[in-house]
């Protein structure tokens, strides 16, 4: 039962995926960010040319 519990504490392979989740987090979280500022700056400017051919 010691060598299955050592083997398993041994193990990094669940680490590894952790951090490969972490990072595609991470880039979600930024792309999200991204796109959200470049629509409303976008929005900003198709109601500003709407305004213009009224």
């Amino acid at each position: 039962m010691k060598k299955i519990i050592a083997r398993f504490a041994a193990d990094q392979s669940g680490a590894t995926a952790i951090e490969y989740g972490l990072i595609a987090g991470l880039i979600a979280v930024v792309i999200i960010g991204a796109v959200t500022s470049l629509g409303k700056n976008i929005a900003t400017k198709f109601n500003a040319v709407a305004n213009n051919l009224t």
